[in-house]
Order: C-alpha cells, then sequence, then structure tokens
C-alpha cells in the first residue's frame, strides 16, 4: 500500500508540474547567472560623469587664422593702383580695405634759429669744431630764419639716424621736424592673416621699392 501511496503522489506531481503551473515563470537560475546585485550601484544625477565633448577638427598652421590685420604702404595716390593689381591673385575679397593718411613728404635735421646772423655764425663755428661738415643757415624769412639746417631725409627714421650721430658728437640742440610740404598716402589693409598669406605678402612688399608691411594701427 505504500509503494502505491507514492507511486501516486509522484504522477500527481508530475501532472501539476507539466499541465497546472504557471506559463511563465522564470526559471532563477539563467537571471543569477547574468546580474550579480551585490554588485550595482545606483548613481544619483550628480555623480554622473559629464559627456565627452565633440573633437574638434584641427587646423594645419597654413590654414589656421590669427585674426592679426596688417597694413601694406604707404603708396601715393599714382603708385596704389601697382600694389593693388599685386594683390588680386590672393582673391583676398572683404578682407582688403584702404587706409589714407597725410605724411610730409620730407624730414629736417636742424637747429632752430638763432636769431640773428651773428648768433647762426657763431653756432656754425661750434658745430665745425666738433666735426660737423653739412650744414646751412636758413636766410629766407620767416620763422626758421637763421637756423641751421644739418640735413633733409624722406622718411622719420632716416632723419632720426642722422640726429643719433650728431648727438654722439656733441651737438645736443639739434632736432628733427616734418617738412611743410605733405602728401596724401595710402595703406593697403589685409585683415585675418595666417602664415601662408604672411609669407605672400613678404615677398609683394620687397618686390616695390620703398613700401613696408606693419601691423594695422
Amino acid at each position: 500500500m505504500l509503494f502505491f501511496a507514492l507511486a501516486l503522489a509522484n504522477l500527481a506531481f508530475f501532472a501539476w508540474w507539466r499541465y497546472g503551473s504557471p506559463a511563465d515563470a522564470a526559471d532563477p537560475a539563467p537571471l543569477m547567472r547574468q546580474i550579480a546585485p551585490e554588485k550595482l550601484k545606483v548613481l544619483r544625477p550628480a555623480e554622473l560623469p559629464p559627456p565627452k565633448a565633440a573633437k574638434s577638427e584641427k587646423l594645419g598652421p597654413s590654414s589656421a587664422s590669427t585674426g592679426r590685420c596688417i597694413e601694406w604702404g604707404g603708396f601715393t595716390l599714382a603708385d596704389v593702383a601697382r600694389a593693388e593689381s599685386a594683390l588680386e591673385p590672393l582673391a583676398l575679397g572683404p578682407r582688403l580695405t584702404q587706409r589714407r593718411t597725410w605724411e610730409p613728404t620730407s624730414w629736417w635735421v636742424f637747429i632752430p634759429s638763432q636769431g640773428s646772423r651773428q648768433n647762426a655764425l657763431k653756432k656754425v663755428a661750434e658745430i665745425k669744431e666738433l666735426g660737423v661738415r653739412d650744414y646751412f643757415v636758413v636766410q629766407e624769412e620767416g620763422e626758421h630764419r637763421w637756423a641751421v639746417s644739418l640735413g633733409i631725409y624722406r622718411s622719420e627714421d632716416a632723419a632720426q639716424v642722422r640726429l643719433s650721430r650728431l648727438r654722439n658728437q656733441g651737438l645736443t640742440d639739434a632736432r628733427v621736424a616734418a617738412r611743410d610740404n605733405v602728401v596724401a598716402k595710402v595703406w593697403l589693409q589685409v585683415s585675418s592673416i595666417d602664415a601662408s598669406l604672411q609669407a605672400r605678402l613678404n615677398v609683394l612688399a620687397r618686390q616695390i621699392e620703398g613700401s613696408e608691411l606693419k601691423d594695422c594701427p
């Protein structure tokens, strides 16, 4: 009787397992193999790492614009057309603009008026003793009458070089001033300079004598 009771119980359990258990019952073993609950950690929003920034494209040295502005000049109104023609192959478009100035045509190194012919001749004797030979006394009527001229130069830089040499010789009362005559000058300004464009401008500047490149004011 005990044998038949055990057999009947086993048969009833098999029937329940096969036909009576829920169809969607999950097997716990696969889940335990996929997730280790003790290793999970819930993070607060403040603890999340920041998103990675997108990598920007790197520019080569020849294409990186510095934002620098350079001007080329100064040209007379008669010469500016030649300079503009030289720049045409660069296709600068709105990056090319003009700046006009009024500049002296020459610079004067001189000793101010001595007030009289006698005083001017006395000053001439002094500068002769210092070894200065290039000079003349201004005799025309005006504010510079009886001044002693020591040279006239096309640029202020050249005049300053002359003044420095005279002061090294001991002539301390000489000075530099612009002459009365002025002329219109044109400076061609190029913006957004990069290394390649800078090199090409350097070449052009050497082709036109007397022109120079400098930073825009």
